[in-house]
């Protein structure tokens, strides 16, 4: 089906051979910039590339390497970003490309064969702004293989359309996202003060201004989760505190899959509540056979966890280990409850300096 939905006048430019810039902000990213860099250099399009990568202070010889590789590569430049916030170095490093098309690019990435021609082949069919794809979580570990089985079940994460849809057409944000560079100065980049669903806020200005948000999903990036449950559990917390503070500013523009988190943390310290109040005997009788419908959520949601850590395997996946099945009864909980925590207490007091120091000293293997 040839879709076609022009965001508005002058939107749907042409953009073939005319060049493309990808952008990409990194911190303690030794293990995994490499292959981030070698998925983006090797995009085939019809025009110049450029990489700009934002380099945030590492501590884990990342900056010695970008240096390394930006030295043999005259398609990749540096800028610098001291204080290591993703918006700002995304920015810094839009404002020093050259090219009408910008392309995202996360440090923890790797695009798939044939990304940017076909990003920018349905900019151009589509009209839109903005064009985002699947994000295909995967793992080296098996704690990592159950994160990224998590991130890519709707069960992780909500179902947005980015962690394994299908269906083609408008979309609330993009993962990452292939965008029209004159979109971006008109409503105006990143907004700074947002850590965390940076994206999501530009997504929605982008759409506020008449433009069309894109989703493809033959677009494929191949995303490499934390490696540890403390870095999880940092990272989640971080983001979820965030999106709190996007409800703050946005209210009911924040789709309704976000409350989900909080709702099972307040369950939770709900049925905590009533099974002290029985224990001690406070609440009896017939009040404490209606009070205990409260484990009924609960009850619920450990079959479901289960339910995850025991199904197979999809027939194009690796078979599944029992210490990755293990993982799964651990990881989901501390993906939903740490998110929903942070969530609250953005919601109830703002992000305000909220950082994700989930990268911060990171010491990882090299990949394969």
């Amino acid at each position: 089906m040839n879709h076609r939905e022009p965001s508005s006048p002058g939107a749907g430019a042409p953009l073939s051979g005319a060049g493309v810039s990808f952008v990409m902000p990194v911190l303690n990213e030794r293990a995994y910039l490499e292959h981030a860099v070698a998925s983006a250099l090797a995009q085939d399009v019809d025009g110049p590339t450029e990489l700009v990568l934002a380099l945030g202070p590492s501590s884990d010889g990342t900056t010695a390497l970008a240096e390394r590789l930006a030295a043999r590569e005259p398609r990749l430049r540096i800028v610098h970003n001291p204080a290591a916030d993703i918006p700002v170095g995304l920015n810094a490093a839009i404002r020093a490309s050259r090219y009408p098309t910008v392309i995202r690019v996360d440090a923890h990435s790797e695009l798939s064969p044939g990304y940017a021609a076909r990003a920018l082949a349905t900019l151009e069919r589509t009209g839109a702004a903005n064009v985002g794809g699947v994000m295909r979580a995967d793992g080296r570990t098996p704690f990592q293989a159950a994160v990224a089985r998590a991130y890519n079940s709707p069960v992780g994460l909500g179902g947005g359309s980015y962690h394994g849809g299908t269906k083609e057409g408008r979309a609330e944000s993009a993962y990452l996202g292939v965008m029209r560079r004159t979109v971006l100065d008109e409503v105006g980049l990143f907004d700074e003060s947002i850590r965390r669903g940076e994206d999501w806020e530009l997504n929605l200005r982008i759409r506020q201004a008449g433009h069309t948000v894109w989703f493809d999903p033959q677009l494929a990036v191949t995303y490499w989760p934390r490696e540890s449950w403390t870095r999880l559990s940092r990272q989640f917390r971080s983001t979820g505190a965030w999106r709190g503070e996007l409800v703050r500013r946005y209210g009911r523009s924040n789709g309704v899959r976000f409350f989900a988190p909080p709702a099972l943390l307040v369950i939770l310290a709900l049925a905590v509540v009533v099974g002290v109040l029985q224990l001690t005997g406070v609440l009896s009788g017939l009040g404490s056979v209606i009070a205990s419908a409260v484990y009924l959520p609960l009850v619920a949601y450990a079959a479901l966890v289960i339910v995850m850590a025991l199904i197979p395997a999809r027939p194009a996946d690796p078979p599944r280990s029992p210490r990755e099945r293990m993982w799964t009864l651990a990881v989901l909980p501390t993906m939903h409850l740490s998110w929903g925590l942070g969530f609250l207490m953005g919601v109830l007091r703002g992000a305000h300096d909220t950082v994700d120091t989930s990268r911060l000293g990171t010491r990882n293997t090299p990949l394969p």
